[in-house]
């Protein structure tokens, strides 16, 4: 059966202001922010655990020796991210904020070219160097078709971090400065995470009656793929410049 392209429900470019923080927390991965404190383990359940002794020496339970020491500074460190989470949202100390659009495609060899106005801007892409199980060295233009396609571009930012970092420096509290940091850009992730969740039920709506958890998105057990500028497939930065005529808009 021939490949059909699925229309997205809307075309060209929009923005979203002010995300709901609330709605963006469960799509944080923790991981990585245990990470970026170099707390590297496995923490499961730690978002179940209340904030009392009991529940701490429950769930510590489930660790021995060395292993115990980080996971309880990772569960304090965790508490500690929740508190500031909360006084983020009822202050509204951070803004966040995305765009999408979805534009006309094609694909031709390994470039990706996309509508803008009467033009097309052409996108290059990196063909795999060492071929997948199939054999296939695989490129992003690949998974568009050579004619009459679509494709879908987001972005997102937290608006606010530096100046609420520097008040607490100022305040001497480094601790809470690096934290909201770290928060910051798990909270920018997240909200990718969230945009991609809507984007796939909602915005273009090919995956209208799938009823994944943001546990299921974290560990992308949907179909399709999500690619992002300076990663693997696509390692080169420079894109950026030639997307950013395609998404900007007048927002008067």
């Amino acid at each position: 059966m021939p490949y059909k392209p699925f229309q997205p429900n809307q075309m060209g470019t929009f923005y979203i202001y002010d995300i709901n923080i609330r709605e963006i927390i469960p799509f944080i991965d923790w991981k990585f922010f245990f990470l970026s404190w170099r707390l590297s383990g496995r923490y499961d359940g730690i978002e179940k655990v209340h904030n009392c002794p009991s529940c701490h020496a429950e769930w510590l339970q489930g660790f021995d020796g060395k292993n115990r020491d980080k996971a309880e500074e990772a569960l304090k460190l965790y508490h500690d991210a929740q508190d500031l989470l909360f006084e983020i949202i009822d202050n509204k100390l951070l803004k966040l904020n995305g765009l999408y659009g979805f534009y006309s495609a094609y694909s031709s060899d390994d470039d990706i070219f996309i509508q803008h106005g009467e033009d097309y801007v052409m996108i290059p892409t990196l063909r795999q160097q060492r071929p997948s199980s199939d054999g296939f060295c695989y490129s992003l233009a690949d998974f568009l078709d050579e004619k009459d396609d679509f494709i879908g571009i987001f972005a997102n930012t937290v608006v606010g971090t530096e100046e609420l970092a520097t008040t607490y420096e100022k305040e001497d509290d480094v601790y809470k400065a690096i934290l909201i940091k770290t928060l910051a850009d798990r909270l920018g992730e997240a909200t990718a995470e969230w945009l991609h969740w809507k984007v796939r039920k909602e915005f273009w709506g090919y995956a209208v009656d799938e009823n994944l958890t943001p546990e299921d998105m974290l560990k992308t057990r949907y179909v399709g793929i999500r690619p992002a500028v300076a990663y693997p497939s696509r390692p080169g930065q420079s894109v950026i410049f030639d997307l950013d005529p395609i998404v900007r808009f007048d927002k008067s």
